[in-house]
């Protein structure tokens, strides 16, 4: 973790499917992150972050992300904002045959702050490689959000879900904090720390 990080902060798929399509957010409520997540953006060009906005596309005819429908289109909340860096990807993780690794190299970045959806699929692939490359990860809890689910594994709600992978990638892979705990950090140009597996499940035990 650098004393003075260099970061870029990373939009991920903030797209009108999880908004007024298919797969909508539900957990933290999708006008809470918007929000946030144009909050984030608006500090991070005040301030000289770099802005990566990520967009997710499958092939037309899928029920998701439809590359030219509606709902596969950027939502305004991002798309109404200038960014440094457009990504397009087709699988979870921002990484994953895309030119990310390569641009941030080139531009010193040595932490990503993580917005956008979901929580529990691209976001959490994007920070898991981003931490086995090396990179200081920064999550954004309520600039980001989950769906529920049901299937032969069981059900989970967005809510459990979303606090369940905030809850584990703070103990390794990220520090997980509010945006306006972020906003400070980017004013004060100072690192945020995630907690440790060992610390995190002895409170749990002694809880």
């Amino acid at each position: 973790m650098s004393a003075n990080p260099r970061r870029a902060l990373v939009v991920i798929d903030v797209q009108n499917e999880y908004v007024s399509g298919e797969l909508p957010i539900e957990f933290p409520p999708v006008e809470t992150s918007l929000a946030n997540i144009g909050r984030a953006m608006d500090a991070a060009r005040a301030a000289g972050v770099p802005v990566v906005v990520v967009q997710n596309f499958a092939p037309a005819g899928s029920p998701l992300f439809a590359r030219g429908s509606a709902g596969a289109q950027l939502h305004e909340a991002v798309a109404s904002r200038e960014h440094d860096h457009y990504v397009e990807k087709a699988l979870p993780s921002a990484f994953a045959g895309t030119d990310l690794a390569a641009w941030l190299a080139a531009h010193g970045i040595d932490t990503l702050t993580i917005a956008g959806y979901m929580t529990h699929n691209c976001d959490a692939s994007t920070v898991f490689e981003a931490t086995h490359a090396g990179l200081a990860v920064e999550f954004l809890a309520d600039a980001t959000g989950s769906v529920p689910y049901a299937n032969e594994a069981g059900a989970a709600s967005a809510e459990e879900i979303h606090r369940a992978f905030s809850v584990v990638m703070h103990t390794r892979f990220a520090a997980v904090v509010s945006t306006e705990a972020w906003l400070a950090a980017v004013k004060a140009n100072a690192p945020l720390a995630r907690d440790n597996i060992y610390a995190s499940n002895q409170r749990a035990r002694k809880g």
